[in-house]
């Protein structure tokens, strides 16, 4: 038991190393970057239906290093609440975008819309050669994550999508093994994502009310928490995009949720791998984790912090706590803020690419539940 111990301390210790060693190389910082101006990076806000704006505002409004210079929402009496809520400056409040992004000249804009709406706002943010940050997933369809690449492309722009899971250092520890060969060629994924249901956790009226709505969050837990595995496989498999998508969704819950799934399961195939990822609104706890089997081992997360490895030779697995992510890599604000300074390029989970091939999968999986089917990515 000893050695095992000592080569698993070993290997999550080379972890901290390898996730130095994988950085993309920095770019050189541009003179006008808030770190060596010495100010804060200007944000504005779009949309407040999106319940995530409360954990993003509860957080930046203790920071120095980011400053939100303006606030778009066209529904009055909710910009109201969150004013009244987190005491915002009379000033921060527009009702129409276009004006606040002239009137406040952000150097960012965040996004907490419905996913609907992500075009519609990125279109707007490259129109004045603004940079991009959104809550998952990307878009409601591939027509929408392919408008909102060209427009990035033309303006020149970062487009970034902001996903929990991209802070949890167990997820980064897997990535690592994964690719330093520690577990073997990945054979299998299986990959958790979910909670009783929005309206069981009781999320705002505004958020649930786009969330049940399959026109404006593209479809319902299969949408909501398919796209976290969507990503991270994507990310794991180095941006490759899987073969074929066959998912089933149901209704589970239908006089709470009528128009919208409330249960997923979508199996990925990929030329010597496959990917279960699972998502739903029906279970009794929060649950974002996942499994990697490779064929000389595998790891599995546990919530942000820890992990469970076994690999060849060894008897059983081991749990253990994995290394604190580091500044740019451990939240989405330091993300941003070193994106936009040039410090490093969009890579991996935030990454646009990344998050095309995400909706890609999630199209096909949404065409695969409806019709019965399996669908071959390459043929749409």
């Amino acid at each position: 038991m000893k050695s095992q111990e000592t080569l698993v301390y070993k290997f999550i210790g080379r972890i901290a190393l390898l996730f130095v060693a994988i950085r993309v190389p920095a770019m050189a910082i541009a003179e006008s970057s808030p770190q060596s101006a010495g100010k804060p990076l200007r944000v504005a806000i779009v949309g407040l239906v999106h319940g995530h704006v409360a954990g993003f505002l509860r957080s930046a409004l203790k920071r120095s290093d980011v400053q939100v210079v303006g606030i778009a929402e066209p529904d009055q009496q909710l910009a109201h609440r969150y004013s009244n809520e987190f005491t915002l400056d009379s000033q921060l409040p527009y009702s129409d975008v276009e004006q606040m992004l002239t009137s406040a000249q952000p150097q960012a804009v965040l996004v907490y819309t419905d996913t609907r709406d992500h075009r519609r706002i990125v279109e707007a943010a490259a129109r004045h050669h603004i940079p991009v940050m959104m809550e998952k997933p990307l878009a409601v369809s591939v027509e929408d994550a392919l408008a909102i690449k060209r427009a990035a492309d033309v303006a020149h722009i970062p487009v970034l999508v902001n996903y929990e899971t991209t802070w949890y250092p167990s997820n980064t520890a897997v990535y690592q093994l994964v690719h330093d060969g520690a577990l073997g060629e990945v054979r299998k994924v299986v990959i958790h994502d979910g909670h009783k249901g929005p309206k069981e956790i009781g999320v705002p009226p505004e958020f649930l009310s786009w969330l049940t709505d399959p026109s404006r969050n593209g479809a319902g837990a299969l949408f909501d928490f398919g796209c976290y595995g969507a990503d991270l496989m994507t990310w794991l498999m180095s941006g490759e995009a899987p073969i074929t998508v066959t998912a089933v969704t149901q209704r589970l819950k239908p006089d709470i949720y009528p128009l919208v799934d409330d249960e997923a399961t979508v199996i990925l195939t990929y030329a010597k791998a496959q990917a279960i990822l699972q998502a739903s609104w029906n279970w009794p706890f929060d649950r974002k984790d996942m499994e990697v089997y490779g064929e000389t081992g595998q790891a599995i997360t546990v919530s942000r912090d820890d992990l469970r490895v076994r690999r060849k030779g060894e008897n059983q697995e081991l749990q253990k706590s994995v290394p604190a992510l580091t500044t740019p890599h451990n939240d989405s604000i330091s993300y941003l803020i070193a994106v936009i300074s040039g410090e490093i390029k969009p890579s991996g989970l935030s990454a646009l690419d990344t998050n095309v091939t995400v909706v890609r999968i999630l199209d096909a999986a949404r065409e695969s539940a409806k019709t019965g089917r399996t669908i071959k990515l390459a043929d749409r």
